[in-house]
C-alpha cells in the first residue's frame, strides 16, 4: 500500500541510500546535484531546510512509502495564502526500482487530498518537462489539466528547460 508521511532527519540515510541509487535515472528531469547531496549528510541538510519551510508554512516534504519501505519524495512548494490565492507547487520523485508500478500515481493522489483537505488549498499546481510524457500520465490521471507552457521554467540537468504547467483545482472551494 502506497502511502506519504512527512519526512524526519531519521530518513536520511535511506533517502540517501535511495537517491544514490537512483542518480543516472532522476539526473535528466532534477537539476544538477552536488556530491554531498547524495550522502547521508547532505540529506540530513536537505531535510532541515525542508523542516524549516514546514515550520515558515511555505513548503512540506514527504517521503513516499509502500507498506512502510522509503521509494521516493514528494513535496510542496511555494505554498501561498491570502484572500486572492491560495496554492501551491507539487514535486516528486520516485525510486528508479519502484517506477512503473503506480507509485507516483498513487502518492500523486494522496498529496493532492492533503493539499485540500488538510492544507486547505484551492489550487495545486505541478510542472513537468515538456518530454516527460510519464510524468504527465500521473498528474492526469489524477484529474491535473494542462494550463499552458512556461518556456525556460527550470534549470534542469543544467540547462534552462521549457515545462508543460498543469492545475488541480479543489471544487470545495468554488
Amino acid at each position: 500500500m502506497i502511502t506519504i508521511r512527512p519526512v524526519a532527519l531519521d530518513d536520511a540515510e535511506t533517502l540517501a541510500d535511495l537517491r544514490t541509487d537512483s542518480r543516472e535515472h532522476l539526473a535528466p528531469w532534477e537539476p544538477d546535484r552536488g556530491e554531498a547531496f547524495f550522502t547521508a549528510e547532505g540529506q540530513r541538510e536537505a531535510i532541515a531546510v525542508a523542516l524549516d519551510r514546514d515550520a515558515a508554512g511555505i513548503g512540506r516534504s514527504y517521503v513516499i512509502a509502500d507498506d512502510g519501505r522509503p521509494v521516493g519524495g514528494l513535496v510542496f512548494n511555494s505554498i501561498l495564502r491570502g484572500p486572492y490565492f491560495s496554492s501551491c507547487s507539487l514535486g516528486y520523485w520516485v525510486a528508479r526500482a519502484e517506477t512503473g508500478r503506480g507509485v507516483a500515481t498513487a502518492a500523486v493522489g494522496l498529496a493532492k487530498r492533503v493539499a485540500f483537505e488538510e492544507l486547505e488549498l484551492r489550487r495545486v499546481q505541478a510542472e513537468t518537462l515538456v518530454h516527460n510524457l510519464a510524468s504527465q500520465k500521473v498528474l492526469e490521471r489524477n484529474g491535473f489539466e494542462p494550463v499552458g507552457l512556461a518556456p525556460a521554467y527550470l534549470k534542469i540537468a543544467g540547462t534552462w528547460q521549457d515545462h508543460l504547467l498543469f492545475q488541480a483545482l479543489d471544487p470545495a472551494r468554488d
